[in-house]
């Protein structure tokens, strides 16, 4: 198995950005659909870049870096409620992440 350490930062830094304009363009693809299936989802990724950050993103500005907007802006165009099995479906693959 390769290790991911050999991995170029710029090839890293591209396919990063593809997935994160990916993700913009789906906006059809619901977090929680994302977290039941891969156990990750947008907001994990913002919180993963402001980690990255190493205290020069604030959650907000992170969030915005990943959804192309204001999370709540985001939200109140794309988001809907979940169900109870997509809960469930999220529930049972986040645990499968420790």
């Amino acid at each position: 198995m390769s290790d991911l350490n050999d991995l170029d930062d710029s090839v890293a830094a591209a396919a990063f950005r593809r997935l994160v304009l990916h993700l913009r363009h789906r906006d059809d693809a619901q977090n929680v659909d994302l977290m039941g299936l891969a156990g990750f989802c947008r907001n994990c990724l913002s919180d993963w870049v402001q980690e990255a950050s190493h205290g020069s993103l604030d959650k907000d500005a992170a969030r915005e870096t990943i959804y192309g907007m204001p999370y709540s802006e985001w939200k109140t165009h794309h988001q809907g409620d979940a169900t109870p099995e997509q809960l469930q479906r999220m529930k049972d693959s986040v645990a499968k992440n420790a």
